[in-house]
């Protein structure tokens, strides 16, 4: 990677993981590490916020790498760092990262339609996971999504559902009398039985999620070659990735789960030599 980045000397490698509800910004440090974190709304978010952001992260110059799958959100992005580079205040480069600039494999029906974030995130369990296993990634975001790793460190596809937020307000829009629940995003879902309507909803998506997560993973290991709850250990079995906003809803479901919170913006970052090669 810093091949590439020496390209433009004292360059700051940036990189913008665009989802749907949020947009996470991050900056390379020493050693490929995740440094100076921040997220912006992806729906509105201030310019501002953007620069106060950019002075700490890249006080010179920057090449930022931009993935995502919130389109709006990614363009309204592009248009704040062209005009803080085109002001003078610090030169800034930026590019979409492609799925040809991910150290992967995609072995799918439709390559191009798979979601950028699905494949970067497959990327960093593929450089992260033990050599000769396979690994399932779990990411709880907007939409929840179980991807498996081959053992040889190629993506295979996976399954999409509903995240919390998109279930709770689909109840409220779908229904006449059912109000939409907050607060989702993190933790254990409340006891069952519910005793309101509110609790009722949380205990259905929180304990749905988790069950519905859980059973996803057990089939991805046997397809993977592994036991449905890794009972048998050893090599043949699967390593699990944790990650997203709303992983603390299904945690307790996934024992022995590795939690990579940065898990998308770690395979951003492995795009780097081959994004700046181009």
């Amino acid at each position: 990677m810093n091949r590439g980045m020496n390209r433009g000397r004292g360059h700051t490698l940036l990189l913008a993981d665009v989802g749907n509800t949020r947009i996470k910004l991050a900056a390379v440090g020493s050693g490929q590490s995740i440094t100076l974190r921040q997220d912006l709304l992806s729906r509105g978010f201030r310019p501002d916020n953007l620069r106060a952001w950019l002075e700490t992260a890249a006080p010179a110059a920057g090449f930022m790498l931009i993935a995502g799958v919130n389109e709006a959100a990614a363009v309204r992005l592009e248009a704040v760092l062209a005009e803080v580079s085109a002001a003078g205040v610090r030169p800034l480069r930026q590019r979409r990262v492609l799925a040809a600039d991910l150290p992967l494999e995609v072995q799918v029906d439709e390559p191009l339609r798979v979601g950028i974030d699905r494949l970067a995130g497959a990327a960093a369990a593929a450089s992260l996971k033990t050599a000769g296993r396979g690994a399932i990634v779990v990411d709880c975001g907007t939409a929840m999504t179980v991807d498996l790793v081959s053992p040889a460190g190629a993506f295979l596809g996976g399954a999409i559902l509903a995240g919390p937020g998109l279930l709770a307000k689909a109840l409220a829009e779908g229904t006449s009398r059912l109000p939409e629940v907050a607060a989702l995003e993190t933790g254990s879902p409340p006891p069952m039985p519910g005793r309101s309507t509110q609790a009722a909803i949380a205990a259905g998506i929180g304990w749905g999620l988790r069950g519905a997560v859980a059973r996803l993973v057990a089939e991805g290991r046997q397809a993977l070659g592994g036991t449905p709850d890794g009972s048998a250990g050893g090599e043949a079995e699967p390593e699990v990735f944790l990650t997203g906003g709303s992983a603390g809803i299904v945690r307790d479901a996934l024992p022995g789960a590795i939690d990579v919170p940065d898990l998308v913006l770690t395979g951003i970052a492995l795009a780097a030599e081959r994004a700046c090669a181009r």
